[in-house]
């Protein structure tokens, strides 16, 4: 989808990579390692991947090393460490920082908020980390900063979305110092953990499927999260946040991706009323049935949204600069007192011996007017 606008900026984007120093947080998941591939035809002086997931950093490595024609440069280090970490502090000063800094790492599951630890866990990543990386940054500024955003930052109705909408306010408030810009996209199919990519982990095992039957989706595919990612950290001006042009008619629901997926597997699906009705029809996929058991309902769990957008009513999109990609322009340096008085609010709340996630979702929906989290008191971890 978006290959036709690398195309039509190839010169440019060649001409503001080659030769530089590129640091990849995060870079061994879906997103960060489609970027990695996206970037790397334009020949980077280097390459630092840092991902908490050192069996992920170890196959990205394989599949560069293993991939004809794929530049991989002579200083390419891939480090399992957390860019919170003091390790990680000092081998980004004994480098002496890096040209282009793409953060790829977060918490991206509306599940990651069933309970207070978890919400805190969420925070600290998407959040709390992500400033202390921004003020190392801050002494050795990049020339490109890119941290990734989701659709779910537009309006959010979950704790994941509304992390990551602060977290662009967060990145924001630092563009003074460096260039700065995100991505808002869909959900990326079949990535690491992703309900697609569940399905096909539970086909392989003659497991049945469940999903809900209300929930539309926008999709993009890995690759495609890739150039959407480099096209805004290379091309994007400061402050700028990037999404595809994809029409509501394109959004899919989960339950039919599901039947689609079965019947190119070349299953019939056969509808079932519970989890439970679906796990006992599914004993005779082992016996050679070709009629596959799913559990299709409508969504109870808490910060479910039935639909995704991209840009809210307050903002103003530039639809021609692209092809295929929309840009939200016009975003204001964010007010760096009400900023600092959100960390101090969160951190104080995480210091408690007993905090509520019910504290927590205040505290950000007074930073957050627009925050209208549902809660239905039901988590993801619940269904199968």
């Amino acid at each position: 989808m978006f290959y036709c606008d690398i195309e039509a900026n190839w010169d440019a984007l060649a001409r503001k990579i080659a030769g530089k120093s590129v640091l990849v947080i995060g870079g061994a998941g879906s997103i960060g390692s489609s970027f990695i591939r996206a970037l790397l035809p334009f020949k980077p002086k280097s390459l630092v991947v840092v991902d908490t997931n050192e069996n992920a950093l170890a196959e990205l490595t394989r599949d560069l090393r293993s991939t004809k024609g794929m530049y991989v440069p002579l200083d390419y280090l891939p480090y399992p460490m957390d860019f919170a970490s003091p390790v990680f502090e000092k081998m980004f000063r004994a480098r002496g920082g890096f040209d282009i800094v793409g953060n790829f790492s977060a918490h991206k599951h509306v599940r990651s908020e069933k309970d207070i630890y978890s919400v805190e866990a969420l925070l600290q990543n998407n959040v709390l980390h992500a400033k202390l990386l921004l003020d190392l940054l801050s002494e050795f500024p990049p020339e490109e900063y890119f941290c990734v955003s989701t659709d779910k930052a537009a309006n959010p109705v979950n704790i994941m979305g509304a992390s990551k909408r602060i977290m662009e306010d967060v990145i924001f408030s630092y563009s003074d110092k460096f260039p700065v810009k995100t991505a808002r996209f869909a959900n990326v199919a079949f990535s690491n953990g992703s309900l697609p990519a569940g399905f096909l982990a539970r086909i392989q095992k003659l497991q049945p499927l469940s999903a809900p039957s209300d929930v539309r989706r926008y999709f993009v595919s890995p690759e495609e999260s890739g150039q959407i990612c480099l096209l805004s950290c290379i091309l994007g001006e400061n402050r700028a946040i990037f999404f595809p042009k994809l029409a509501e008619a394109q959004m899919m629901t989960f339950d039919a991706i599901g039947t689609e997926l079965l019947k190119a597997h070349g299953y019939e699906v056969i509808e079932c009323n519970s989890d439970a009705e679906a796990i006992d029809k599914a004993e005779e996929l082992k016996a050679g049935s070709n009629l596959y058991p799913v559990h299709y309902a409508v969504s109870d769990t808490s910060g479910e949204k039935p639909f995704e957008e991209f840009v809210t009513e307050e903002e103003t999109a530039d639809y021609e600069r692209f092809s295929s990609l929309g840009v939200i322009t016009g975003k204001e340096i964010p007010d760096k007192i009400r900023v600092e008085k959100l960390f101090i609010e969160l951190n104080a709340v995480f210091q408690k011996q007993e905090t509520t996630k019910e504290e927590v979702v205040a505290i950000m929906q007074n930073y957050l007017p627009n925050f209208e989290h549902i809660e239905t008191g039901k988590s993801l971890d619940s269904k199968m």
